[in-house]
Order: structure tokens, then sequence, then C-alpha cells
């Protein structure tokens, strides 16, 4: 079984700790919302948000996958952290066991962020991962992070 990483930065207008409270601990139920294209539903099947916790992700009508099962291993309030596991899913394919992501919201200047995602891809067997492979995972962060963001900008008093 093989490990092929996959690293990405994306800038922000928002500040890391506004980033991190609509993103990473709303998300479940802001991203639904301003994103419904791409995902419809969050559900936790265990657990209460907080490390262990199952959640179940059901996907938009135009997406190529239908759900995924995802497991809460991380979350640091304080550092602007959250990192999970990728455990079930169309997504996983048949190359897959399993893909762990770890955020994480630091400063930037001007009073924005940037949101630093590294993922690891743990391949089944002798499968080869590429780059075009992971390169879907870093463009649905970027597009949720950019409906996210533009959210904030129009509801200026939510998530101060």
């Amino acid at each position: 079984m093989g490990v092929f990483n996959y690293e990405v930065e994306t800038p922000s207008v928002i500040p890391a700790a506004r980033l991190f409270k609509s993103y990473v601990l709303d998300g479940d139920k802001l991203i639904p919302k301003v994103a419904p294209q791409a995902i419809t539903s969050v559900e936790n099947v265990e657990g209460n948000g907080g490390p262990g916790t199952i959640k179940n992700i059901t996907f938009g009508e135009g997406s190529r996958y239908k759900y995924v099962k995802e497991r809460v291993d991380e979350v640091d309030n304080t550092n602007f952290t959250y990192s999970y596991t990728v455990i079930e899913g169309d997504v996983l394919g048949d190359k897959l066991e399993k893909v762990c992501h770890e955020l994480k919201i630091v400063a930037a200047p001007g009073g924005g962020s940037i949101l630093k995602i590294s993922s690891k891809f743990h391949a089944k067997g002798d499968h080869e991962i590429n780059a075009e492979e992971m390169k879907g995972a870093k463009e649905m962060a970027e597009k949720l992070l950019r409906a996210v963001e533009t959210y904030l900008l129009a509801h200026s008093a939510e998530y101060n």
C-alpha cells in the first residue's frame, strides 16, 4: 500500500478565527446552505462532532460521487486545526483504502487567512495515485471555501 501526499494553500480575505468557526465548526450546516450543488447534507451518524464522530456527507446531484463517510480525528479550536479521515464512500473507488486530511487556518498579512490542507491518499495494494486524481479534492475544497467566503462577506455580523 502506497501513501501519496498532496498539499494545497488557499488564501482568503476572511480572518482565521471567523473562517474556522464557519468553514470548520459550523460547516456541516453552512456548506449545504451555501453550496447545495456540491453537498446537500451532512449528518452525524455517531458522536457529537468531536474526535471519533462519524459523518455521512451526501453530495449534490451534479457530483460524480454520491456520498462519503468521514471520521473526525482532531478538532483544535485554539490553533484552528481540524483533521478527518474519509473511511467509506464511492469517492474511494477501488484504488483507495482511505484519505486523511489535515486542515489548518493561519492568519495572513492584511487581516485575511490561509487555508492549508495536507492530504494523504492511502492506496489499496499496488495502485498508483496520480496528481490528476488528487486534484479533485483540491478543487472541491477551494469551491467550498469560496462559497463560505462569499456568504461571510454578505453577512458580516455572522460568525464573529
